[in-house]
């Protein structure tokens, strides 16, 4: 059974999480910026190179900003009462899997069964 010192440290962990999330997304936020195309100044390859980086830079954020909401979902999930609970079938998620992994919202068995 989970206790109030459990359920603490999982809020520190995701919050921390969410954190790192949210400064890794404003700090990378010049390499998701739109890619000068000026033929004149940068040659093909580099702004075939800047494209690349700039799709994967926003690719990378779209990932972040997921993750930003399963964290986010986990807190209100700790602030309601229900965090721990598999949001499948309801029973209780083990402590070690939410230790991998704070904002997973399934038990081992609904997870297996996706």
């Amino acid at each position: 059974m989970m206790d109030q010192a459990f359920f603490d440290e999982m809020r520190t962990l995701l919050e921390s999480r969410r954190d790192e999330l949210t400064g890794l997304s404003q700090a990378t936020e010049a390499d998701r910026a739109p890619v000068e195309l000026d033929q004149s100044r940068v040659g093909r390859l580099s702004r075939m190179d800047a494209l690349q980086s700039q799709e994967m830079a926003k690719a990378q954020d779209v990932r972040r900003a997921q993750e930003v909401q399963r964290v986010t979902v986990a807190l209100r999930r700790l602030d309601d009462g229900s965090y721990g609970e598999c949001l499948r079938c309801g029973d209780e998620i083990a402590e070690n899997r939410l230790c991998a992994d704070p904002a997973i919202p399934l038990c081992i068995g609904c997870a297996s069964s996706v």
